[in-house]
């Protein structure tokens, strides 16, 4: 695996690859990262993974000083895969002259969570539009997990980026149903419990919310009872209609977004 800290480099490096995957990373990789450039091994002729901790999605700034860094680990996980290159840039490497502020992107990102993190999604929008541009991957590849900014990145790139496929990849959880996150590591095990709790719940009564026959205030009630200290949201939307070009098939998931401690968790079930 080569390692890249520069940009001019790593552009001499693969500017011959024609079937290059791409896996965008802000590190603390875990096993659901893992999946996604197992995947892109398996499409691409060659994977490059970059890490890169995007500070203008963040809309607090004790969030961008607390995430989690753990690069010699994530270094050795990614060359067990045999990843070829992997990307760490800087800050002035990626934002020479300043972030975007003008970057367009869907109106679905007024929803969900940009309702409380105004700038996020326009944040991560700018970066991946930064790194597609030094990188020009065929493939790039993301979690379903966050699935509002798969659908937002998506839709983006086909915008800006039309010969760059997006490829979707299932939400991997942990045996206890988390949805994997490098935010996972600032739970304690107490707190792992509660979530897997809210997990369960919801996805045991998925089908009598989807048709309205449980309440969504009922079920705000019983994940605040199960220790959750504020939701943000929870929501049930069609995904299949979220952005234009709307596809006819009903496909529902339960939205939510929830704190335990300071330490906010989304999911879709």
């Amino acid at each position: 695996m080569k390692i890249i800290f520069k940009r001019e480099k790593l552009i001499k490096l693969i500017q011959n690859e024609n079937n290059l995957g791409f896996v965008p990373t802000m590190g603390g990789i875990h096993s659901g990262h893992l999946s996604l450039i197992s995947k892109s091994i398996k499409l691409s002729n060659k994977t490059i993974v970059s890490i890169f901790v995007n500070k203008p999605q963040f809309n607090r700034i004790n969030d961008f000083k607390k995430y989690p860094r753990t690069i010699s680990k994530d270094i050795l996980k990614l060359k067990k895969l045999k990843v070829n290159y992997l990307y760490i840039p800087t800050s002035k490497q990626i934002y020479p002259n300043g972030y975007n502020k003008k970057i367009k992107i869907n109106s679905f990102a007024k929803q969900l969570c940009g309702k409380n993190r105004p700038g996020h999604f326009a944040g991560v929008a700018d970066v991946i539009d930064r790194f597609i541009k030094i990188i020009r991957p065929k493939k790039i590849f993301f979690g379903e997990k966050d699935m509002q900014q798969l659908k937002i990145i998506e839709h983006f790139i086909r915008m800006h980026h039309p010969e760059i496929k997006v490829i979707s990849c299932k939400t991997i959880r942990e045996k206890n149903g988390i949805a994997l996150s490098s935010r996972n590591s600032l739970l304690s095990a107490k707190e792992k419990n509660i979530a897997s709790k809210i997990y369960h719940l919801l996805k045991k009564r998925k089908k009598i919310i989807i048709k309205k026959k449980f309440s969504l205030k009922v079920v705000k009630k019983m994940i605040y009872k199960a220790g959750a200290n504020k939701v943000d949201y929870i929501k049930v939307l069609n995904i299949n209609k979220l952005i234009k070009p709307y596809k006819n098939r009903k496909k529902y998931r339960i939205f939510i977004a929830y704190y335990l401690n300071t330490t906010r968790l989304i999911d879709n079930i």
